[in-house]
């Protein structure tokens, strides 16, 4: 056995960032990479670390130098890389070695691996993107305590703090961790596009230059809208492109990547039968965006939109009620997936763990984790400071999502977050409709309302 303390395989951009980490936290560090070249010029390039780095050139080596019982993190990409490289691994390890799964793995691989691999084994979530990797990333957990216990001091020392308390945590069995941050990367879906429709809105409704944007996200992020995303949209708004000499957002394709976890948030919503509309909408918008050939034909075809007649203080009403709205949906996954895969996911602990380092962090978590804590049952919109909230806002967001109808713009986000509201308060809805259709073509019954009797048939079932 050597005396490294943690094991970390896949030397990619997250999983430098982390290696870096966590040797400038004082642990000493065993990296290895498939090419061995990169290996040794990752630490060639890690300065005065370079002392708590142990590079090896093969897994033998890196199990070689760890400290027994072993704890290896595998950053490499999700699905079958992460099966092959267990597999590779296993031959070299002993059977109380943990390995600690830190890639953006869908919750279900995980579930499956615990039950299957004969040894110790950890779903961990890890947001922030490089920089949240290099300095402080939000760290969600799932699996066996005493697991977690044997790593915690790691994790916890490399997470980022928020206020003196670490962003780590295990929050619940199994797959658990890796389902929070597909959760967390659906609403970073949702948050991004109402940013994204907000920004079109001022450029295409209200004729704005970038650095005009740029000035009103910096105003918002002194508000209830200080987040890291609104900070960053500022920033990006504001880049000056030196090819052009104009701004850079406007020499920006329009065609939104995605490597596919705001996808898997949408596919177990429906799985779940818990409503995320605004997520969806989100994952749509960055479908379309990607049919750029089609969209310039029926540009062509049916013309373009007109100008709004907006206030910006209306703009920024309406993204704080869209926000609390698919910040609602994304919690209320959370309460689904933990009453159906029997998880203790406490929704306050996972707000606390998402208040620094994550890309979702916001001003409004803190109250988040507050509003659960008091009442741990209910939505966010129950909850009085956030009830208040919509009360307040709810007018700008119809405001917002009617004008821009009217002018011809898209809103596919904030136009769903609407109807969500809009459905989630009507006490009697129009799927009575839906279940007296169902009963007339296939006999699928109904409850009546007056006596709750169930397995009801309409005269249509006598003919």
């Amino acid at each position: 056995m050597g005396q490294a303390d943690i094991g970390l395989i896949g030397l990619g951009t997250m999983g430098s960032a982390l290696a870096l980490n966590i040797a400038e936290k004082g642990f000493t560090v065993a990296v290895f990479n498939r090419t061995v070249a990169k290996t040794h010029a990752f630490v060639e390039e890690a300065g005065e670390l370079a002392e708590r780095v142990v590079a090896c050139d093969t897994l033998e080596a890196l199990t070689g130098a760890l400290k027994g019982p072993r704890a290896i993190i595998l950053m490499v990409p999700a699905g079958n890389p992460v099966d092959e490289q267990i597999e590779s691994l296993d031959p070299y390890l002993d059977a109380d070695d943990l390995v600690i799964d830190a890639g953006n793995a869908n919750f279900r691989d995980t579930m499956r691996r615990m039950e299957t691999l004969e040894r110790p084994f950890l779903g961990v979530g890890v947001s922030g993107g490089e920089e949240g990797a290099r300095h402080g990333p939000a760290i969600m957990g799932g699996g066996n305590p005493d697991h977690w216990a044997r790593v915690e001091p790691v994790l916890t020392a490399i997470s980022a703090k928020f206020e003196g308390a670490p962003c780590a945590a295990l929050l619940g069995e199994n797959g658990a961790g890796h389902f929070v941050k597909a959760v967390h990367n659906g609403i970073e879906y949702a948050d991004m596009q109402l940013i994204a429709e907000t920004y079109g809105l001022m450029r295409d409704g209200l004729g704005m230059a970038p650095p005009q944007m740029a000035e009103v996200f910096g105003e918002w992020n002194e508000g209830r809208l200080a987040s890291y995303l609104i900070e960053i949209s500022a920033e990006v708004a504001a880049a000056h492109d030196a090819a052009t000499d104009g701004p850079l957002l406007d020499v920006i394709v329009d065609a939104a990547g995605q490597k596919g976890t705001g996808r898997w948030t949408a596919i177990e919503a429906q799985h779940l039968g818990t409503p995320i509309p605004v997520i969806e909408a989100a994952v749509a918008a960055r479908n379309m965006s990607a049919q750029r050939e089609l969209r310039g034909v029926l540009a062509d075809a049916f013309g373009g939109a007109d100008k709004l007649d907006l206030k910006l203080d209306t703009l920024e009403a309406a993204l704080i009620c869209g926000k609390v709205l698919c910040y609602t949906q994304g919690f209320d996954m959370l309460r689904a997936a933990a009453e159906a895969f029997d998880w203790t996911l406490m929704r306050e602990d996972v707000a606390r763990n998402w208040r620094a380092g994550c890309i979702i962090r916001s001003a409004m978590l803190d109250d988040m984790a507050e509003a659960f804590e008091v009442a741990p049952g209910r939505t966010l919109m129950e909850a009085p400071y956030f009830a208040e909230i919509l009360s307040e806002t709810i007018g700008a967001l119809r405001e917002v999502v009617v004008a821009a109808s009217g002018a011809g713009l898209p809103v596919p986000a904030m136009a769903a977050a609407l109807g969500y509201f809009d459905t989630m308060r009507m006490a009697r809805g129009t799927a009575n409709m839906i279940q007296g259709q169902r009963d007339y073509f296939g006999l699928h019954g109904f409850v009546r309302e007056d006596t709750g009797d169930s397995d009801q048939h309409g005269p249509w079932a006598d003919e």
